[in-house]
């Protein structure tokens, strides 16, 4: 969702957004509405994890663009038909994990998901391609590049790697199957993500880039260095068979030759890593989601870092930071907390974008931060769900949470994007079960592109 997300912070998440991957609100919409909040009920814990789970999966499955069966970049309740043709490459990728949390809960049949799922790998087959990356967003009737910004029309090989990401999960749910359909469609998964060509994107330097236009070559110059949502482009950089790059390429690019780790702290906690425009505290939530949803951050260590912690001290500070509410927000608590890239209320009440942070916090709680922390703070995670579900349930959908509200200025946005959504509903399942964390970890290429680069897992045995 790079989107407004790079915008709004540093230029390592720069030009855009993520997702970050998203939404270019090109002119402000009317105040919204007070709306009338329905009448609380109280649901177990185990009733409100399988609801939330159901009802983001809508988002892929009841809401999909309706061609390509792919993700929709955005859908607005209060203007459905708005974009209902631009695909999500990363809110793409993620939507493919929904589906496979899915047919794992029994929420959606095995045979009609395969289906959907050939489809989409079909459309992506024939879609536009830049040395084999994907572009940002696609149009969903013929696959042809929609620019997400003048020079921004060509491949983004982080929206790529979100996506691949999900394909890789797709090729190992399915890779031993005796169906055929389901045997095609992982043999399918596999050809699309050895074809994208990571090492293009160095300009032969020691460092991966985001952007190649067939029109501006390179001149967007957004160098991939960490700490921010990138670092899985990295991975599947690495374990790529045909387009592999060097360790050289992560030591210096991602890991900026050690200077992405940070002994600062906040709250006590420490920041193990140097955040992207956050100064001496962290970033949006996304930042620790979104690579986060196939690779294991457990245990993960390479020789600066140890991902496990980065991300739960992430978690961890955000949930503090609304406890502490430096900023004396109202509604802000130990249970409603939360700040990432998001729909956001512009100082008029019309509704805009914003990468919600401490260093940039305007009062707006984004769902999809606190409930895709479930594996890192599981207790702090299912309080806000309570919160939601038993208490608030006025800022929950057709698709699951709404993308954000405010109770400060009792405001709420009837709408959801691709990349906030996706994070929900697969990382509660690894919270549960490690499913997509096994399917992705497991995977033979990506485990030698781990090793490949100095990572050592102790979940997965290497």
């Amino acid at each position: 969702m790079k989107f407004n997300r790079i915008l709004s912070f540093s230029l390592a998440t720069a030009i855009l957004f993520s997702y970050g991957s998203c939404s270019n609100e090109r002119t402000p919409s009317a105040p919204e509405p007070p709306i009338d909040p329905p009448k609380p009920a109280t649901y177990t814990d185990v009733q409100i994890i399988d609801m939330v789970q159901k009802e983001t999966l809508k988002y892929f499955w009841d809401f999909a663009e309706p061609n390509s069966k792919l993700a929709r970049e955005r859908y607005h309740t209060d203007n459905p038909g708005m974009d209902a043709g631009v695909i999500s490459t990363g809110g793409s990728g993620f939507g493919l994990m929904n589906i496979l949390v899915g047919i794992k809960n029994g929420h959606i049949p095995r045979n009609e998901a395969v289906s959907r799922l050939t489809t989409a790998l079909t459309f992506l087959e024939n879609a536009d391609r830049f040395h084999g990356a994907w572009p940002h967003w696609l149009n969903g009737s013929n696959g042809q590049v929609i620019p997400f910004s003048t020079m921004d029309n060509g491949g983004d090989l982080v929206e790529t790697a979100f996506l691949v990401q999900g394909l890789i999960c797709v090729r190992e749910y399915f890779k031993t199957s005796a169906d055929t359909a389901e045997l095609g469609l992982a043999q399918k998964a596999d050809q699309l993500w050895k074809g994208v060509e990571w090492n293009w994107y160095t300009q032969g330097q020691n460092v991966l880039y985001w952007h190649w236009s067939p029109n501006y070559d390179f001149q967007m110059n957004h160098r991939l260095q960490g700490y921010d949502e990138t670092l899985i482009t990295y991975i599947l950089a690495a374990a790529s068979p045909d387009f592999s790059i060097s360790k050289e390429v992560y030591t210096q690019g991602w890991a900026r030759g050690g200077a992405i780790k940070s002994a600062g702290s906040q709250y006590g906690i420490p920041l193990i890593v140097n955040h992207n425009g956050a100064g001496q505290t962290v970033g949006p939530m996304f930042f620790s989601h979104y690579s986060f949803i196939g690779l294991d951050p457990r245990g993960l260590t390479d020789e600066f870092i140890n991902y496990g912690a980065a991300t739960a001290n992430h978690a961890k500070i955000m949930h503090q930071y609304a406890v502490a509410n430096p900023k004396n927000w109202n509604g802000y608590s130990a249970k409603n907390w939360g700040l990432t890239a998001s729909y956001s209320r512009n100082a008029d009440g019309t509704t805009g974008y914003a990468a919600h942070q401490p260093g940039n916090d305007l009062g707006v709680i984004s769902p999809t931060a606190a409930i895709s922390s479930f594996p890192y703070t599981p207790t702090e995670s299912m309080d806000y769900l309570r919160f939601l579900y038993n208490q608030n349930p006025k800022y929950i959908g057709v698709a699951g949470p709404y993308d954000a509200y405010s109770v400060h200025h009792n405001w709420l946005t009837p709408r959801y994007l691709a990349i906030d959504q996706g994070p929900m509903s697969p990382m509660i399942e690894n919270a549960r079960t490690s499913f997509l964390w096994n399917l992705f970890m497991n995977a033979p290429d990506v485990r030698q592109g781990l090793v490949k680069l100095g990572f050592h897992s102790t979940q997965h045995g290497f």
